[in-house]
């Protein structure tokens, strides 16, 4: 049989490739890494800095930058930058240059409840320690505050983030009693008493009217509360 030369070239050729390739990740795998990387997604790192979270990872993994990369579990280091309370989601891996990168989500609050203790809301309607770092401008929570308003206030609260207006002006959600609750505005000094929380498109597409209206003939300042739990309809005491 006439051995064909060609495929025979091409295979010791395939195979000192592949040698060489695994040879370069073995070595590659010994080699401690060559530089930390730390990103926060929408470079936003205002609760959680570079710097703390290179100290939990000296922290946590005594050496790490030193040993080698088949070494390191980055799962577990994943696991432990989550297990900071202003981390939403972790991601750490290498790179082909040995770099190991850990990109961050943090946190985002849209309430600060004010009650015996004081804490975030954050966006997944979940608690949420305070920041040495930074001081969240979002509405804060008042009254008669426990688990279940809570979920309301959440629901509230999405909703008004979902509208230019309302996120722009809402400063306060003040819990009363029976499942109803009251909106403070930034700029009126009259309060909105929303009721229930239900229907809300319909209650803020009548309170948008109302709100127009008044700001053309100069009649916000008469109010000191506006009422939209009746029917849908906007009813107003005068100060």
């Amino acid at each position: 049989m006439k051995i064909n030369w060609n495929i025979v070239k091409a295979i010791i050729l395939l195979l000192t490739v592949t040698g060489l390739f695994a040879f370069s990740n073995i070595r590659n795998s010994k080699k401690p890494i060559s530089e930390l990387d730390v990103t926060f997604t929408d470079d936003n790192n205002l609760y959680m800095t570079t710097g703390m979270v290179n100290k939990l990872l000296i922290q946590s993994f005594q050496g790490f930058d030193i040993v080698p990369k088949e070494n390191l579990v980055l799962n577990t280091m994943e696991k432990a930058i989550e297990a900071n309370e202003m981390v939403k989601k972790a991601q750490v891996y290498l790179t082909v240059n040995g770099k190991l990168t850990t990109k961050i989500a943090q946190r985002n609050p849209i309430g600060r409840v004010e009650s015996s203790t004081i804490y975030y809301l954050d966006d997944e309607g979940k608690h949420m320690p305070l920041s040495r770092n930074h001081s969240a401008r979002v509405p804060v929570i008042t009254g008669n505050i426990t688990e279940d308003s809570l979920g309301e206030v959440y629901y509230i609260l999405n909703y008004v983030n979902g509208e230019d207006f309302l996120r722009k002006n809402v400063i306060g959600v003040q819990v009363l009693k029976n499942q109803k609750y009251q909106l403070k505005f930034r700029t009126e000094s009259f309060v909105v008493n929303l009721g229930k929380a239900e229907e809300l498109s319909q209650k803020f597409n009548k309170f948008r009217a109302f709100y127009k209206k008044g700001q053309k003939d100069n009649s916000l300042a008469q109010y000191s509360l506006v009422s939209l739990e009746y029917n849908n309809q906007v009813v107003c005491t005068k100060i």
